[in-house]
């Protein structure tokens, strides 16, 4: 498996590669998990060539200390990656060689999608995941690139940014992958109790039934249920449950023919944020 840190390194691989054949992308902030696996799993099955990113990009973090917590286990995230294909190439630059001393967020028209839920209660969050998106697909200019569906908004953010940068890429959502209780697979996982994180189950049963009961209930009535649910629940702070339409992300007071909708959640549970998202309909 190749390993590259800087920029020459990665425009020397890339110049090697056959043009007639495409070439698909994972970005990651490293601490791999099944998640990013799956999202690497797709990428290979669709692609002549797979580089995957691992950079903990600081432009994303409002939260000093959440950046300083973030895990690095890069040797064990390459032998994951290796365990799947020697065949992925993987680029893990330093910030100083990503921003060349320079960190500066970029500031974004992300036409509203960025002002709600996380855009709430995560200040220039989406500015700063839009600038280091951007400078990677540029750098690497890969023809697909993958994300999970687990940041759902940010997905659609990341679409929009191409569009609006003018980047001709297929950006690729892939499904959450859950642990066998049902919690969304994050990073974040691994700082909670193993007790914790079994009962955080308890997240993905609240969405689901919210499921059910949207199909009969209005949205303001099923997020008073789960706002209710929530408040029986004294480990488990409810920060925000929004149904949103999926294109503009705009919470919803009624449902609409032919929209198609989302339950998103973000929950604190032993100082660990915790967020997920489930289709409605």
């Amino acid at each position: 498996m190749l390993v590259i840190t800087t920029n020459l390194q990665l425009n020397t691989f890339l110049n090697s590669l056959n043009k007639k054949e495409s070439l698909g992308l994972v970005p990651t902030m490293g601490a791999l998990h099944k998640g990013h696996l799956s999202l690497v799993e797709k990428a290979l099955r669709e692609n002549q060539s797979v580089i995957v990113t691992i950079f903990v990009n600081p432009t994303q973090f409002n939260n000093k200390e959440d950046l300083e917590k973030y895990p690095n286990t890069l040797e064990k995230d390459i032998a994951q990656l290796n365990s799947l294909s020697n065949q992925i190439t993987v680029f893990a630059p330093s910030a100083e060689e990503i921003y060349k001393n320079n960190i500066v967020t970029k500031k974004y028209d992300f036409q509203g999608l960025d002002r709600v839920m996380e855009g709430e209660f995560r200040d220039n969050h989406f500015n700063g995941v839009g600038t280091i998106v951007e400078l990677l697909l540029n750098l690497i200019k890969p023809d697909n690139a993958y994300f999970g569906e687990k940041d759902f908004q940010q997905l659609q953010i990341i679409k929009k940014l191409t569009q609006i940068q003018d980047i001709p890429v297929s950006i690729i959502g892939c499904p959450i992958v859950r642990e066998p209780h049902g919690l969304a697979m994050s990073s974040r996982n691994e700082r909670l109790s193993l007790k914790t994180r079994n009962e955080a189950s308890f997240i993905y049963e609240t969405l689901k039934t919210a499921k059910e009961k949207f199909g009969t209930k209005s949205a303001l009535n099923v997020k008073d249920w789960v706002t209710k649910t929530f408040l029986k629940k004294n480990t488990f702070d409810l920060e925000y449950i929004e149904i949103s339409d999926i294109d503009t992300l705009k919470p919803i007071k009624r449902k609409q023919k032919g929209k198609k909708y989302r339950a998103f959640i973000a929950v604190y549970v032993e100082n660990v944020r915790l967020i997920d998202n489930i289709a409605l309909n």
